[in-house]
């Protein structure tokens, strides 16, 4: 053991200081290049980083350039009688410039692993920017922020070069740990070398096992870890610039709509993908139906303040939240906007009580927060889980719970992205009907996304339905799902039969594909390009004499708990199993009654159930 162990203090006194310093610097450089989108992002993340790649005496060579007494920071320093080069000052700068690149890095790596939405969500629930970060990104981020401590300060620890360049190796006064290793073997003292080595591992080793033994502790105690977090995705739908069958101008937008209400009216230009709506909604829950890539998310997003039209306005209940040509644009906290995502963006680090009161309004009494904490639970069949965290409850039960938080902070809209998506069968039954009562109390403007027909027809009256970024088709659920304007909204309502069509008469058309000739009940326009006829609307009959029925084969089955498709070929038998006309579905009951009949058989095309469409 050297009698001298002023290195040991002098290593920790210029480390500690180091790491300090590199703890604000790092998380606040970061957070800050987390959502910097200006340019030069590039060369700032290689100047960050540089230290990190390259040789420490090159960073200590730099470094007395820039404090020595001909360097800029040098000379003014000088004129106050001061000077950090040879002292454990310039040490202490040398290693904080060196290990500020692991903080940085490791830090911005552990809040890029927080799932976006958690923020989104937050701002949409009136939350501030300060609040956000340190209510949830520096809590989510804690784990790797403490990680990157460590990394930092073992690497403060055993900095040489830069230290040598710009301190010196003055006994007792900047000799560090990892120079008396050196000038030790370089004197053949290797006794003293091993002590110092073995001093320093310890340190660092201690330091790192004890953040990893915290981590353990903390995840198996909240169950807040890094697999908790989920990387938060967009849904960016990548669509053409087509525009939809039925037109861009569906219907003239009701002014009335700026003082009650919400009106929209958008375009949305990305690099692969043009989304422009404009429609209006009132108290009555409406869907947005459309398959992947529709533009249903991104239309929320919008409303929300998450995404900014490229042009257009939005107006709820008189507010103006968006108008590009007077340069409006509330931010989410400001709109009263509740957003309930796919994945729910419950705060993984807050319990049940906690996430619901954080949408509560602000400055409320304690008993207050907890009275309406209460509540929400209660109305939403919550009891006795305030005290739980997401990861203990159900998926039932995570989006009870958001849509409980979504509605404590009194929200004028309600955007509702696919909330059912991720849940089982039965449980989705369940909580449709629960949905259905809440919205039915709710007072606010409500927009339900789904690509599912089914569940949009049982929740919401009025549909608004997309594709490629364009409304083909806006209405009541009646309307479009008896009257579809187009064959593509056809398709996404459920009909699995069209053809083409050819005009015979006002009431009479040729169906191509079908090898028939239908008559119909409307008069047929000119515009009007496909016959269809959904599924289970066929009609089997042994009277062949009656319009629009002929005969048919059977050519394949497929079957379901309740119901089976048959595949019909008209006219005569098919050839193979994708030789068939039309898909025809009944219940298993009349199937077996059915299916034992001798060919050929007969179908019945009802005039009143035949669609028309562009």
């Amino acid at each position: 053991m050297p009698l001298d162990l002023s290195p040991l203090w002098i290593s920790l006194k210029t480390s500690l200081l180091a790491t300090f310093i590199t703890f604000f610097l790092g998380i606040a450089a970061a957070y800050w290049m987390l959502g910097y989108r200006g340019k030069g992002k590039s060369l700032i993340e290689s100047i960050f980083i540089a230290p990190l790649i390259l040789p420490p005496t090159v960073v200590g060579f730099l470094l007395l350039l820039f404090f020595g007494k001909n360097g800029p920071v040098g000379k003014f320093m000088e004129t106050f009688d001061f000077t950090i080069v040879f002292t454990w000052y310039g040490a202490a700068i040398a290693a904080t410039v060196v290990s500020f690149p692991l903080m940085y890095k490791t830090t911005l790596g552990a809040f890029e692993q927080i799932d976006g939405n958690l923020l989104r969500v937050a701002r949409t629930l009136g939350a501030t920017e300060a609040t956000i970060f340190w209510r949830i990104s520096f809590p989510l981020a804690l784990p790797g922020i403490a990680a990157a401590t460590m990394l930092a300060f073992a690497r403060a620890l055993g900095e040489f070069g830069a230290t040598l360049m710009l301190a010196g190796n003055i006994p007792g006064l900047t000799q560090t740990i990892p120079m008396a290793i050196y000038f030790a073997v370089e004197a053949g003292a290797m006794n003293e070398a091993w002590f110092w080595a073995i001093a320093i591992m310890v340190i660092s080793l201690s330091g790192i096992i004890a953040v990893n033994f915290w981590q353990e502790l903390r995840e198996k105690k909240g169950g807040v870890g890094s697999g908790e977090w989920g990387a938060g995705g967009r849904e960016q739908g990548a669509g053409s610039r087509e525009q939809g069958a039925g037109g861009e101008n569906l219907y003239t937008l009701d002014s009335s709509f700026e003082s009650g209400g919400l009106f929209v009216n958008i375009e949305k230009i990305l690099p692969s993908f043009d989304l422009k709506v404009a429609f209006t909604t009132d108290e009555q829950p409406l869907g947005l139906l459309g398959g992947s890539g529709a533009g249903k998310s991104m239309i929320l997003r919008c409303l929300a303040g998450i995404e900014t039209p490229t042009i257009g306005r939005i107006v709820l209940n008189g507010r103006v939240l968006f108008d590009s040509e007077q340069r409006i644009n509330l931010p989410s906290r400001d709109r009263r906007i509740g957003f309930l995502v796919q994945n729910y963006a419950l705060f993984p680090h807050m319990s049940v009580a906690q996430n619901i009161a954080f949408g509560l309004p602000k400055g409320l009494s304690a008993g207050s927060i907890r009275v309406q904490v209460e509540e929400q639970l209660i109305a939403m069949q919550l009891q006795g889980l305030g005290d739980r965290y997401p990861h203990q409850l159900s998926g039932g039960q995570q989006q009870r719970v958001a849509l409980a938080r979504a509605l404590a902070s009194q929200p004028e809209a309600l955007l509702l992205d696919e909330p059912f998506s991720a849940l089982d069968t039965h449980l989705r039954s369940q909580l449709e009907q629960q949905m259905t009562e809440t919205l039915a109390g709710y007072q606010g403007v409500t927009l339900f996304v789904t690509h599912n027909m089914e569940e949009a027809y049982r929740i919401c009256p009025n549909l608004l339905v997309l594709e490629h970024g364009r409304a083909v088709h806006y209405g009541s659920k009646h309307d479009i799902f008896q009257h579809p304007s187009t064959v593509s909204v056809a398709q996404l309502t459920g009909c699995k039969n069209f053809s083409r069509l050819i005009l015979q008469s006002s009431q009479q058309v040729e169906a191509i594909d079908w090898g028939c000739t239908l008559k119909v009940i409307e008069p047929v326009k000119s515009e009007l390009s496909h016959i269809g006829i959904r599924a289970h609307q066929f009609i089997f009959t042994n009277d062949s004499s009656q319009e629009n029925t002929f005969p048919c084969w059977v050519v394949g089955t497929s079957e379901t708990p309740h119901r089976m498709t048959l595949f019909l070929k008209l006219h005569s038998a098919g050839k193979n199993s994708q030789d068939y006309h039309l898909q025809a579905e009944v219940f298993k009951e009349k199937w077996a009654t059915m299916k034992d009949q001798a060919f050929p058989w007969y179908v019945r095309l009802d005039p009143l159930r035949l669609i028309l469409m562009e």
